[in-house]
């Protein structure tokens, strides 16, 4: 794999762009740029496991009310 190459900036509306080639694409739906000087550093935001999603989450202090479990009564079919 290359670890550079020269590509293009564009315009996108009032926002400039650069398409990222395929060798340097990031496996992640977001990423977070950052300026560090005159470098822009992309890193992908890595996608949050459910316990780590859950854990984020404030307890609930409601009740849930009470679900009358009945069995389920056996049809025949034939």
């Amino acid at each position: 794999m290359q670890t550079q190459r020269n590509v293009r900036l564009f315009r996108n509306g009032r926002n400039q762009a650069v398409r990222i080639p395929r060798e340097f694409e990031l496996d992640a739906d977001e990423a977070v740029i950052r300026k560090d000087g005159t470098r822009l550093i992309i890193e992908p935001i890595p996608k949050k496991s459910l316990l780590e999603l859950l854990s984020g989450w404030d307890s609930m202090d409601e009740e849930f009310p009470e679900i009358k479990d009945t069995p389920v009564q056996a049809e025949n079919i034939f």
